[in-house]
């Protein structure tokens, strides 16, 4: 059954936006980088402080300055504050599910084509990291429908997503329960830009995002494994309302730099993900038949119900969940009125 989530206190993300080109104040989330690249961030706070076994500074040294002010500790060690990207955030936020990674969020935006004014539709949110990105792009002018099984999942996600934009974004609305069950009633059927997915058995759902997307909408999916990127590719061609699928993934290694020791980094962040698009064909269109097939044997015969633990995924514990979202209840009981 589809229900939205309650509603906070809205706050336009113009406003947002300016609050963040403006100067430090406090409830911003600062990000400090000392001399050897460590990364520490903070909440700035009345009467806070910083300390480390090496010094501290007051918050009060940080407020009312610009971004990319240098502030010194007792010890005279200094720390360069700015406010944290959204890549930033999305790496240190509170979380349930694992998240999207930014460097697949990335490849999402621009491979699924979101643009400003669209209309899309994600299911599977966990934590909302993709989320953002995704109402990045929309704007304030399109519409992002979310859809989360969960209830607690979604609440982690509502929790993140208000705090990065201080408050209820203009695009976004969260809905709780079956993507089959709730896109028809978020959007009239056809009407659909994009629908983005992410969740384990996405192939279940290609009835529903065919009927929701309008001809030449992107369908995109993100899987973990090998198995159901196959089974994927495999239903989307017997659907027969979709162009041949793509799919790849993108493998990120950053590099030293120091004078002339330029050289790779010993750690890179490796596979985290299947990125698979396709484009849904207009109505009794048939597609172009496939020149190349594989092998018979190639083909699964047997049905399976699929869970986290045939994938080698590591199920969220429920007392993981209550925990983070205590956090966020907390956290709203202790703001000033009016945040």
């Amino acid at each position: 059954m589809t229900s939205d989530l309650p509603a906070g206190t809205p706050v336009s993300t113009s406003t947002g936006a300016e609050l963040r080109r403006g100067l430090l104040r406090v409830g911003d989330k600062v990000q400090l980088t000392d001399p050897r690249g460590r990364m520490h961030t903070i909440e700035l706070k009345p009467g806070g402080t910083f300390h480390t076994h090496k010094g501290y500074f007051r918050h009060e040294d940080l407020i009312g300055r610009p971004e990319g002010w240098v502030v010194t500790n007792t010890a005279g060690i200094e720390y360069l504050a700015l406010r944290p990207l959204l890549s930033d955030y999305v790496l240190s936020m509170p979380r349930g599910a694992a998240v999207v990674y930014p460097k697949d969020a990335g490849q999402i935006v621009q491979m699924a084509d979101i643009f400003p004014g669209a209309v899309v539709v994600e299911a599977g949110v966990g934590s909302g990291a993709l989320t953002m990105s995704l109402l990045r792009a929309v704007g304030d002018g399109g519409r992002l429908h979310s859809i989360e099984r969960r209830e607690d999942f979604a609440a982690v996600a509502k929790g993140n997503v208000e705090t990065f934009f201080g408050g209820e974004h203009p695009a976004w609305r969260l809905h709780t329960g079956d993507f089959a069950d709730v896109v028809g009633s978020v959007e009239p059927a056809g009407t659909v830009d994009r629908v983005v997915l992410d969740m384990l058995a996405p192939w279940e759902n290609l009835d529903a995002a065919a009927t929701a997307l309008t001809p030449g909408g992107v369908f995109l999916a993100y899987v973990a494994t090998a198995t159901q990127l196959s089974r994927l590719a495999e239903d989307l061609r017997s659907d027969g309302r979709f162009a041949e699928p793509v799919a790849w993934e993108s493998m990120v290694r950053g590099w030293h730099l120091e004078g002339l020791a330029v050289r790779p980094q010993h750690r890179m962040i490796g596979h985290t993900g299947f990125l698979l698009t396709s484009r849904r064909l207009a109505d009794g269109v048939v597609p172009p038949e496939r020149k190349r097939r594989p092998a018979k044997g190639s083909y699964p015969t047997a049905e399976t119900e699929w869970t986290e633990e045939d994938l080698g995924e590591m199920p969220v514990s429920d007392k993981k969940i209550r925990k983070v979202v205590r956090g966020f209840a907390a956290a709203e009981e202790a703001a000033p009125d009016g945040d």
